[in-house]
């Protein structure tokens, strides 16, 4: 009975962990997001494996060439009766063993060592460019998924104050004081409400499904939900900060570059392949009876082929990458550029629904419900003051979501999660 005891104790503590670590998941941050899509991707994943096959390109690249080993036997008596005697063999056959190795001129090995590292550092740019492109599609989906979240909340907030006038409305309208004609508007702005809850939690349902399917489906629960509220946090950085980092950090820029000495390296191995390989081959004879060394020395003659097509073509192909970089240096400053304009444009927007806009639109639909309710304004001037108010509400709310959708799109420019 204790060790049952003992094992009904242990089982409930694991599923209290169990509960808690759930719990805790049921939550997920912005930071939490990127780092499990980074982690669970599998587009990402599969891109990382590239990593390591240049890698493993580069250990063929660095093999010496293998020694060959040659023998052959010459004048075998096969056909004769009773010829394969010691003495016979000893006498009248030729027995030859070799021993040949490839010396390659030029420095062949090295170069092709330094264009695979180069190639490898080019593909490990491009990978992190593929990273850099997930981290903003996720960041621009939990956004949304802020956005659905909170225009869900002041639907249902708003539902709520509207239901309470609704009910007011309702013993005005038993009393009396209103008549059915505007009673039934009310209600029918109600039902508007109502829709605007059922859209705002069908919107916030499909940014989760889709915020976790850039994250994985197995890394979050089914009825997780994202922590944090719409923020407005104005921008520090200036654009003179920004272009140099986004030159240094940028890893599809950096990928540019580092194609440029893949190219410089290319050119290096071709013209180390134009040089030609010496053949050395040491060989022991044994025949009549004698035994004997020789040594052989090949060389092609570099007189019609040495190279100069894939050295030409190669200097080509550094032309492309150096035009290539300035292209892509170019398209990173005006992305800065881009960026950084629309963030000054959408904190101005922002600004402007807080310099007094959000709090004039509600003191008006206050100020129109109590005209209302004591017989000095209409209902459709009630009605449009409360469209009006939600209205204003619903755009202040797209507008931070849109200045934080600029911010991350800066971020991403840029290539760093902090500005600097």
């Amino acid at each position: 009975m204790k060790v049952i005891r003992l094992a009904a104790y242990g089982f409930a503590v694991v599923l209290a962990v169990c509960g808690f670590a759930i719990g805790q998941a049921a939550q997920i941050t912005l930071e939490q997001a990127i780092d499990l899509a980074l982690k669970n991707s599998p587009a990402i994943k599969a891109a990382r494996t590239q990593i390591d096959q240049n890698r493993a390109a580069e250990i063929t690249a660095n093999l010496r060439p293998n020694p060959v080993l040659s023998w052959d036997s010459l004048f075998l008596p096969i056909f004769e009766t009773n010829g394969f005697s010691a003495d016979n063999i000893s006498q009248n056959s030729q027995f030859d063993l070799g021993l040949g190795y490839l010396f390659e001129r030029g420095h062949k090995r090295q170069a092709r060592l330094q264009a695979a590292r180069d190639q490898t550092s080019v593909t490990t740019a491009q990978v992190a460019d593929n990273e850099r492109t997930l981290t903003f599609s996720v960041a621009q989906q939990f956004i949304n998924a802020l956005l659905a979240k909170s225009n869900l909340d002041f639907a249902m907030e708003d539902l709520k104050a509207f239901q309470e006038t609704v009910k007011i409305n309702q013993d005005r309208f038993m009393a009396g004081a209103i008549s059915k004609n505007d009673f039934l508007k009310i209600k029918v702005q109600l039902l508007q409400n109502q829709t605007a809850v059922s859209t705002a939690r069908l919107a916030k349902a499909q940014a989760l499904f889709s915020l976790r399917q850039l994250v994985g489906y197995q890394s979050l629960p089914r009825g997780y939900d994202v922590a944090g509220d719409l923020e407005f946090l104005p921008l520090k950085s200036s654009e003179d900060a920004l272009e140099p980092a986004a030159l240094d950090q940028r890893p599809d820029f950096r990928a540019a570059r580092f194609g440029v000495n893949a190219a410089q390296s290319q050119i290096r191995l071709a013209k180390a392949n134009g040089k030609q390989d010496l053949n050395v081959t040491a060989n022991y004879t044994h025949l009549s009876g004698a035994s004997s060394g020789s040594f052989f020395f090949s060389l092609p003659l570099p007189i019609f082929n040495r190279n100069q097509g894939e050295i030409t073509r190669s200097r080509f192909v550094l032309n492309q990458a150096e035009f290539t970089a300035k292209a892509s240096e170019e398209a990173v400053l005006t992305d800065v550029r881009n960026a950084y304009e629309a963030v000054k444009e959408n904190e101005e927007i922002v600004n402007l629904y807080r310099s007094g806009y959000l709090d004039q639109a509600k003191e008006s639909r206050d100020i129109t419900e109590f005209s209302y309710r004591q017989g000095a304004a209409a209902l459709l001037d009630f009605l449009d003051a409360e469209r009006s108010y939600r209205a204003t509400e619903l755009a202040y709310r797209q507008a931070l979501a849109g200045f934080m959708l600029a911010l991350e799109q800066l971020r991403q420019t840029v290539g760093v999660r902090t500005l600097p």
